[in-house]
């Protein structure tokens, strides 16, 4: 966050923690001036809120890094809500918290942050930035809302009962602005914290149905479980794969790739859900047979 660029966001079509309300890059931009590789200074895109004529090569140069080089980006702006609240839920379970997000959606609510962070995950970035997470529970999830205030209040009752309703522990409310930027902080620095705990990771984020995302939950805990894997759950249900400090010493390379064949499991399954292989990260050519191999897939237990 404290790097990123409009043209890296741009280059990358990239998504955040309020991407369930608000979208990702793609909603916002409304034109672009681009280089092409040969040297020719286009401009895709208009001013007009209504465009539909001929083809949308603004939208096929978003997230292309072959199709040019991106000079001037025209975005479009929203105003700032009127109010915000921001809450953590707690929960003994971790399909317990999967099964209140659906709850939630299922409820026609659509809240601006909906992130989860599994009991690996809170234990290290609490070790890492100490925010004050709860330590004594298996999942939480971090909820906002924002708009109206009328609106807001409401919105954040009817989450705190979705979450009762689905067996939470506990529903904290922050308290004001200060709090509330410590627990996004606790989501944005996810990654960095299971990173500094081991010296390699996998990243999935690959996704799912909401109505699914309980079944893939429970099937990432019997995979971690069966093969003793320490896998942190974050997100809009990433999966990372941590590699112990312990297999660089002693057959890192076999650790690596029995690591990679959980995480193309982990893919697999997702597929079979009626999910897809990325939702925000790009394929990448650790994922480009799956684009390739769809349809033959082999059967995951």
């Amino acid at each position: 966050m404290k790097i990123s660029t409009i043209g890296g966001n741009v280059a990358e079509n990239s998504g955040g923690l309020r991407g369930l309300k608000y979208g990702v890059t793609r909603n916002y931009v409304m034109g672009l001036e681009v280089v092409l590789p040969d040297g020719e200074l286009m401009w895709l895109g208009n001013k007009c809120v209504k465009d539909v004529a001929g083809y949308s090569l603004k939208d096929y140069s978003l997230a292309r890094k072959d199709s040019g080089v991106i000079t001037k980006v025209l975005l479009r702006l929203v105003p700032r809500p009127a109010a915000k609240k921001t809450m953590v839920a707690t929960f003994a379970r971790m399909d317990e918290a999967a099964e209140a997000v659906s709850a939630i959606i299922a409820a026609r609510i659509i809240p601006c942050t909906l992130e989860f962070l599994d009991r690996v995950t809170i234990h290290c970035v609490e070790d890492y930035a100490k925010i004050g997470l709860p330590l004594d529970c298996e999942a939480l999830l971090l909820m906002e809302t924002d708009g109206h205030p009328a609106a807001v209040a409401d919105e954040a009752a009817r989450m705190e009962k979705c979450c009762r309703d689905c067996g939470c522990l506990e529903v904290r409310v922050a308290g004001d602005e200060a709090e509330a930027a410590k627990l996004a902080g606790a989501r944005r620095s996810a990654f960095a914290a299971l990173a500094r705990v081991a010296p390699t990771t996998i990243l999935e984020d690959a996704t799912v149905p909401r109505s699914e995302l309980a079944k893939m939950v429970r099937f990432v805990e019997t995979v971690a479980k069966k093969h003793r894997l320490r896998i942190g759950t974050l997100a809009t249900w990433e999966t990372v794969i941590c590699i112990p400090r312990s297999s660089l010493m002693n057959g890192m390379k076999r650790r690596c790739a029995a690591s990679k064949r959980r995480s193309r499991r982990f893919l697999r399954k997702r597929i079979r859900l009626g999910g897809t292989i990325t939702g925000e990260h790009g394929v990448g050519l650790p994922k480009s047979h799956f684009c390739q191999n769809l349809p033959g897939l082999p059967r995951c237990a």
